[in-house]
């Protein structure tokens, strides 16, 4: 042993190959040590007996110094599950990504007005074509939906009194509580009506009896309450309002910004249905129905998003060029309906021809039965889901791959799809694993074929 050790290459011997010429000197040392280290305690476990060749050596530190692993990697969706909070929610797609790549990689025009040569506004990029959509007067962008909560309240409700549902105190990702954030914004919460039951009088009676200043309507997208219920809409609540002269704010969380009747589909909300319906603000995500950056979209009447964009808060909680570059890549897609149901993944996987999924799982099934012998491949009807808070109890009739591997668990396979390089994160259903074509991507099937056969070891 001592012997092996004393043939091991020095460091200098393997920096001054040939083979790694066009690495930077920082991650060639890195990688060099790395390299060593690791057939150094190879020898002494006894795990190598033979020294391999100074060629070979200096392969390995390549491979090791171009493959450096990222915490942050792209992994494949294959659940079914749309908006997948732990995978990121919304993909962007080649054309959001390519309008941000031009964009950014360079300078930009974030706060510079090419027109007048001076310093601009960096929500004007974004906030006629949200206006455009939605129908509001004006609109601003955060970080994020519970930032826009945050602002809104901060801005408009610090020192009063904010009247809300007992059915609509939701706790969003995070375990982030409404009741928190009211509380955090400076105001003070009023309960009105029951878990179930909240009728329009009990809005009435928090103003003229507990001097509630402002009316709060929080859309439950991540559950829903059914049975015996009963609720107040934005329009009969908008109409309260303004016989009360109160203002209305309305967090509708995830929505669109498309009108989905059109498209045949009858779930969800609209951003200018809160609008159209009287509510003076409402917000919502980006990152969710619209299928973009993640971002906390604000929007209604002038002199309340002025005051907004002059609140300190708003500093701390802007967007950056990355997310406005996205966002605004979104937002001219969604002027033209057709092009976006085609070009944001998130729409298309929503509006996906069933037909046309199973002619997708179809071809997988047959491409994955001609090189995994012995395993059970099937193809079979699923219910897909939107995911991310996004409407509940919606259920999207799909299709999808049904595996059973011979020699080894659903939980080992899992784990070994998990495993791969990029992972595939699959979902178990009874006695298979599912492959849900809803949710991949160009490109994708490739690299799933190729993980299953390293799972059967060819």
């Amino acid at each position: 042993m001592k012997e092996l050790l004393s043939r091991l290459p020095n460091m200098n011997s393997l920096l001054e190959h040939p083979f790694l010429s066009d690495i930077g000197s920082e991650r060639l040392k890195k990688a060099t040590q790395e390299y060593l280290d690791e057939l150094r305690n190879s020898v002494l476990s006894g795990d190598t007996t033979v020294l391999p060749p100074l060629d070979d050596c200096a392969k390995s530190v390549l491979n090791l110094a171009m493959s450096e692993p990222k915490n942050l990697r792209k992994v494949i969706n294959a659940t079914g599950v749309i908006l997948h909070t732990n995978l990121g929610r919304a993909p962007l797609g080649k054309d959001i990504l390519s309008d941000v790549i031009d964009i950014c990689s360079g300078y930009c025009n974030l706060e510079y007005n090419i027109k007048s040569g001076k310093r601009g506004s960096r929500y004007s990029h974004v906030e006629n074509l949200i206006c455009e959509l939605s129908g509001a007067e004006a609109a601003m962008v955060v970080n994020n939906n519970a930032a826009a909560m945050v602002l809104i309240l901060g801005t408009l409700a610090k020192g009063k009194k904010v009247a809300i549902s007992r059915g609509e105190l939701v706790e969003i990702g995070g375990s982030l509580r409404v009741p928190e954030i009211i509380v955090q914004s400076g105001a003070e919460l009023v309960e009105i009506g029951s878990t179930n039951k909240t009728r329009l009088s009990d809005y009435e009676d928090a103003v003229k009896n507990k001097d509630a200043e402002l009316l709060l309507k929080v859309h439950t997208s991540n559950y829903e309450i059914v049975g015996f219920t009963e609720s107040v809409s934005v329009f009969e609540l908008s109409e309260l309002g303004k016989s009360l002269c109160t203002p209305v704010i309305y967090d509708v969380g995830a929505c669109f910004l498309l009108d989905v009747e059109h498209l045949g589909f009858n779930a969800g909300e609209t951003a200018c249905s809160g609008l159209r319906s009287g509510a003076d603000v409402v917000c919502f995500s980006g990152d969710k129905l619209m299928g973009s950056a993640q971002a906390g979209i604000i929007a209604g009447r002038l002199e309340y998003i002025n005051a907004m964009k002059k609140h300190p808060l708003t500093r701390a909680l802007r967007p950056d060029k990355l997310t406005l570059s996205m966002l605004e890549s979104a937002l001219r897609l969604h002027m033209y309906p057709s092009e976006a149901t085609s070009r944001i993944p998130v729409l298309s996987m929503l509006f996906a021809d069933t037909a046309q999924l199973r002619k997708q799982a179809m071809k997988l099934s047959e491409r994955l039965q001609s090189v995994l012998d012995g395993w059970s491949i099937d193809v079979c009807e699923v219910s897909d889901e939107t995911g991310g808070g996004s409407l509940p109890n919606v259920p999207l009739p799909g299709w999808a791959v049904s595996i059973k591997p011979p020699e080894f668990t659903l939980n080992k396979l899992e784990e070994k799809l998990r495993f791969n390089d990029p992972p595939v994160v699959i979902r178990i259903r009874g006695e298979a694993a599912l492959i849900s074509p809803r949710t991949l991507l160009p490109g994708d099937d490739d690299i799933i074929v190729d993980a299953f056969c390293k799972c059967a070891g060819k």
